[in-house]
């Protein structure tokens, strides 16, 4: 059975939009002990927290407007609300157990209680039941806030209750609380205002009356640093109960489309984001125009014929316009030209008269309307009424605080621009809107720029805005990265400025534990030199086995067990002169021969796998019943070699010559239940979601499919590193400890085309031996102590000048005084 992740991860962003409505809590970060147990649930259950450095109690937990600060009593009114408090027996004997670990002190009376929950956890997950319950994180909580408790637990002599802490500790959200816990603590010996509010919060909110919006262009598609806003824009709105807003920025034609406007809405809807109110900022053209013609009246704006670079230098060195203070009735009549598309009109743009030479740049008078003849995608389809339209910059404020926007969220990027915001709203009168600013999100080897996206759809490097090397929600989505992980990586990031290049592992790494507990196993195997085996004494049958060992509930798989089976070449050439290995889903097996291409076994199944150094993959060589799955594995490099682009470089000089690697396999016909968009596992290999599912012409078997799966990255530093650059090298430089990473599977040498037999590798030529000479300059890795990469030393920073000048001198002996003989030397 197939979980559907993406289902069920919107069912439980649903639920925790119901968990948090009217609830909220705020913690004492200098309470002792500290209430961790409320904090940790409140955190995974998404109900607001804060904390307070002047309250007096521990914690105060408000529920519909009533308020508790007993920490026992706020646990259960969490749990009980949401099916988390479990049985009454159970959870009683565990509630007394925590409440009892804040009064032992001495190792000896700790160490029977941690002792009991250690037996209890030996084989259970959690405390109660398939789920955390209140019972865990009471424990939990009493454990992390007990010092003499954590000391008991260094002790390492309490592996399963180490185990389910770093469980509950992994969690991100308890990440994110303990993190938020810690940087107020950091803070408090400064007296910062900034920790005493410190949560990840609007500033000035008030439930059910914050209203946000996610503005995007209808011009492209959404990539992943738009995700980060709309993201944060509806997690604030329902956090608030209160409403989101998307509307459209509809202001410049020559750029937007209305089938732009669809692909948005579908990405917003893949995100699981369902605005309240959609809207367009050309709903408003009207009323913007009003407000035009009241700035230019009121002598705040002006009409200007200054050309685009003379404006540029002019601006740049705070230089006035020489229409900067031309008289009101000449602007009007300009704009008028402007309105009506006159030739004339075509000249003239109109601009905001705030300042000439502030030191902020973005104040200097910046253009408010210009002129466009190209018919607008909503309002040119019955009229051409517009030819003049508002810059964003000035509708964006006007529009914001007309639809009754309360928090106008943003990158920091434009904060040079939040006093144009305020002083655009002020000049025309409006209510205010409280500007709140992010980091903006970047990614080594990654562009977000439209126009470099669209370079590479149009030079046909990539197949389309969805390709799975693009950063655009399709793309990562395609490529296998679930919402709820997306949901979880923006939020951790909470309200920090800081501008961060960031690695791509987090993110990988955070998705992965989302899909390992849900993804079912499949095996497959590279064509490409696969080797056939006979295994003596094999029953031919099919059973029944787990898609999943840990997690029955995603159903079983049948396997066909055969005498002929077909396996791994880089697996068959590893093995041994009467080897013992394993074969994974059956049982060991005992190498009796070995030739080119052909492998014998004898069927070993009293052998302890647990003895055995390698566990392999197989599958049953196909026959016309029971027909193996043509199945191709495709992964991808970055599309660019350089981390991040200075602002002089030219893209073209920085693609990456090969960028797809594809491995032809056959797979167990088990796959074929999978659908497009499905998420598993090929064990041995990593994860994949499948890419698409079609009719196999070269199949005899009728009705025969084939499938494509993409390579999910899995957040490991040598299956994220540029496979174009020196960070390939460093990383193939280590020796492959554990092949279900996948290793090297499917990528082809550097310099080779982009197709591999699934045995090549990305890492640099193979020397023969440690001992093999190689030129000046080549430092030696060794791997195994036999093999290594040559990699070059570009830095003389550690060359050592001959102290007999620049040139060696090697003179001949002429003595032989001190040559040593060899000990077997009897002549």
């Amino acid at each position: 059975m197939q979980n559907d992740i993406r289902d069920s991860v919107t069912s439980l962003a649903q639920s925790h939009t119901t968990i948090m409505a009217g609830k909220s809590v705020s913690f004492l970060p200098s309470s002792t002990p500290f209430s961790y147990a409320v904090l940790g649930l409140s955190a995974f259950l998404g109900i607001p927290y804060s904390f307070d450095l002047e309250q007096t109690d521990g914690l105060v937990l408000t529920v519909d407007g009533v308020s508790t600060s007993n920490a026992a009593d706020a646990l259960h009114q969490l749990a009980d609300n949401v099916g988390r408090a479990g049985d009454s027996e159970t959870s009683t004997r565990f509630h007394e157990i925590a409440t009892s670990l804040p009064t032992k002190t001495a190792f000896a009376e700790l160490s029977p209680i941690i002792d009991t929950i250690d037996d209890h956890l030996a084989y259970r997950t959690f405390i109660i039941g398939h789920a955390l319950t209140a019972a865990d994180w009471a424990v939990w909580g009493a454990l992390r806030a007990s010092i003499q408790a954590v000391g008991v637990l260094k002790r390492g002599a309490h592996p399963h209750v180490q185990r389910w802490m770093s469980y509950i500790e992994s969690l991100t959200s308890t990440q994110q609380a303990l993190a938020a816990l810690t940087e107020v603590k950091s803070k408090k010996g400064q007296g910062s205002k900034a920790a005493a509010s410190f949560s990840l919060g609007l500033p000035d909110a008030v439930k059910g009356q914050v209203i946000t919006r996610f503005p995007p262009e209808p011009s492209g598609y959404l990539h992943i640093g738009h995700a980060k806003a709309a993201i944060l824009n509806q997690y604030f709105a329902r956090m608030y109960e209160g409403k989101l807003i998307v509307r459209f920025d509809d202001t410049n034609p020559s750029k937007e489309r209305s089938e732009f406007q669809e692909t948005i809405l579908e990405d917003l809807k893949l995100l699981g984001i369902e605005p309240d109110i959609l809207t367009h900022t050309s709903d408003y053209f009207d009323k913007l125009y009003e407000y035009g013609v009241q700035m230019i009246k009121s002598g705040k704006a002006y009409a200007d014929d200054t050309g685009v670079e003379q404006m540029r230098e002019e601006r740049t060195n705070g230089i006035a316009s020489k229409h900067r203070d031309d008289p009101v009735e000449e602007n009007l009549k300009r704009f008028e030209e402007m309105k009506s598309g006159s030739t004339e009109g075509a000249r003239w743009c109109i601009r905001a008269k705030i300042s000439v030479d502030d030191p902020n740049k973005a104040l200097r008078d910046p253009v408010i309307y210009r002129c466009n003849a190209t018919p607008h995608h909503i309002t040119g389809v019955e009229s051409d009424k517009w030819k003049i339209y508002p810059t964003y910059d000035f509708a964006c404020p006007i529009v914001d605080s007309i639809e009754g926007v309360t928090h106008a969220l943003r990158t920091n990027e434009y904060r040079d621009r939040n006093p144009q915001y305020a002083w655009m709203i002020e000049a025309l009168g409006l209510r205010k809107v409280i500007v709140w600013d992010f980091s903006r999100i970047n990614f080594i080897y990654t562009l977000l720029s439209k126009r470099k996206l669209h370079w590479f759809v149009d030079e046909k490097l990539v197949s389309g805005w969805d390709d799975p090397r693009f950063p655009t929600v399709r793309g990562i989505r395609r490529r296998g990265m679930t919402v709820e992980a997306l949901r979880q990586f923006m939020l951790a990031q909470g309200p920090s400025q800081a501008q961060l290049m960031l690695e791509w592992d987090t993110f990988w790494a955070l998705n992965k534990k989302v899909i390992d507990p849900v993804a079912p196993r499949h095996w497959a195997i590279a064509k490409e030199g696969m080797v056939t085996a006979t295994i003596n004494s094999a029953v031919e049958e099919v059973k029944e086995v787990p898609l999943h060992k840990k997690n029955p509930d995603v159903g079983n798989k049948k396997t066909v067990y055969s005498k002929n089976v077909i396996m791994e070449k880089e697996d068959a050439d590893s093995f041994e002169d009467k080897e013992e290995i394993t074969l994974m889903d059956w049982g060991n097996a005992i190498l009796k021969s070995k030739s080119d291409g052909a492998l014998e076994f004898d069927l070993h199944l009293e052998g302890d796998f647990k003895k055995t150094k390698k566990k392999v993959t197989w599958l049953a060589l196909p026959t016309p019943n029971q027909a193996l799955v043509h199945a191709t594995l495709l992964d991808y490099d970055y599309l660019i070699t350089k981390k991040k682009l200075d602002e002089g470089d030219n893209v073209e000089d920085f693609v990456t010559p090969v960028t797809e690697f594809r491995t032809e396999c056959w797979a167990d016909a088990n796959v074929l239940n999978l659908k497009k968009g499905d998420i598993m596992q090929f064990e041995r290999k990593g994860y994949y979601i499948v890419d698409g599912v079609y009719d196999d012409p070269e199949s005899q078997v009728s009705g025969a499919k084939r499938m494509e799966f993409v390579k999910i990255p899995d957040g490991r530093a040598a299956g994220l590193a540029s496979k174009a650059g020196p960070e390939a090298v460093d990383a193939s430089a280590k020796p492959k400890k554990d092949k279900a990473s996948g290793g090297n599977f499917g990528k082809p040498v550097r310099g080779q085309g982009g197709t591999s037999s699934g045995t090549a590798s990305s890492a640099p030529k193979l020397t023969q031996g440690a001992s093999k000479g190689h030129p000046e300059g080549t430092k030696v890795y060794l791997s195994e102590g036999k093999t290594g990469y040559e990699i070059p030393i570009t830095t003389k920073m550690y060359s050592v000048d001959k102290v007999g000048g620049e040139v060696s001198v090697s003179p001949e002996a002429d003595t032989k005084m001190y040559a040593v003989k060899s000990v077997y030397d009897v002549s």
